[in-house]
C-alpha cells in the first residue's frame, strides 16, 4: 500500500488535469478581456489562444488515458 505521502499514477494525474483545466480557464478570461479592449494585441491574442489549443490537447491526452476502454 502507498504511504500517505506517495501518490499513485492515477491520482497524479487527475491533480495535474485539475491544474491544466484551471490554467485553460484563465486563457479563457485573459484572451476575453484581451478581446473587450479596443487596443487588443493581435499577435499576442493569437498566441493565448495557441496556448489554449496546447492545453486542450494536453487536457484530452489526460483524460483518454483516466478513461478506461471500453471493448463493445
Amino acid at each position: 500500500m502507498n504511504a500517505p505521502s506517495e501518490l499513485n499514477h492515477e491520482e497524479v494525474l487527475r491533480i495535474k488535469l485539475e491544474v491544466l483545466k484551471r490554467q485553460h480557464r484563465d486563457l479563457d478570461d485573459a484572451i476575453a478581456a484581451l478581446q473587450e479592449r479596443a487596443t487588443g494585441d493581435a499577435l499576442q491574442l493569437q498566441r493565448l489562444k495557441k496556448q489554449k489549443l496546447v492545453l486542450k490537447d494536453q487536457i484530452a491526452r489526460i483524460e483518454d488515458e483516466l478513461t478506461p476502454d471500453i471493448i463493445a
